[in-house]
């Protein structure tokens, strides 16, 4: 199931009201689910077997962090999202962040890790320059299109 589709189930889900939505598409299966919480500790990267559902909501805090990053994002280069998934500034918990406030980047260097789908995506720097922002904590959701990091 592709992320167009996907977004707009969420957005379906969002305009109905309704609390949760599941469907099965060419042995694939996706759960939607607004209001999700969850106070499981997070799977260790690569051992998908363990991955719970991924569920997709709004978060109340949603405002608020739309205003800040509204004028984080004067400052430079924004590197958006290209996907809706899991946040990780590292290939692994226990190894160290690709990236950090300060380093320099090259065009095609790795920022982080979107998990979307059980998949592991590569997030690449497409501007050289600094890295000004971190704009999103490891292990968080992000969604299309959302900024997370500044580069200067």
């Amino acid at each position: 199931m592709d992320l167009r589709k996907l977004k707009k189930l969420i957005d379906l889900v969002e305009a109905s009201g309704i609390s949760e939505l599941e469907l099965t598409e060419d042995g694939e299966k996706v759960r939607i689910s607004r209001n999700f919480t969850s106070n499981a500790p997070a799977a260790p990267y690569g051992n998908f077997a363990n991955y719970a559902p991924m569920h997709y909501g709004t978060a109340p805090q949603a405002a608020v962090a739309s205003e800040t990053i509204a004028t984080v994002v004067d400052e430079g280069h924004s590197v958006k999202s290209p996907m809706v998934g899991t946040f990780y500034r590292s290939a692994s918990p226990d190894a160290k962040a690709f990236v950090e406030v300060g380093d320099t980047v090259a065009v095609g260097d790795t920022l982080c890790i979107i998990e979307a789908m059980k998949l592991l995506n590569e997030i690449e720097a497409d501007k050289a320059g600094v890295i000004k922002k971190i704009l999103v904590d490891n292990g968080q959701a992000v969604e299309y299109g959302e900024p997370l990091f500044i580069i200067a």
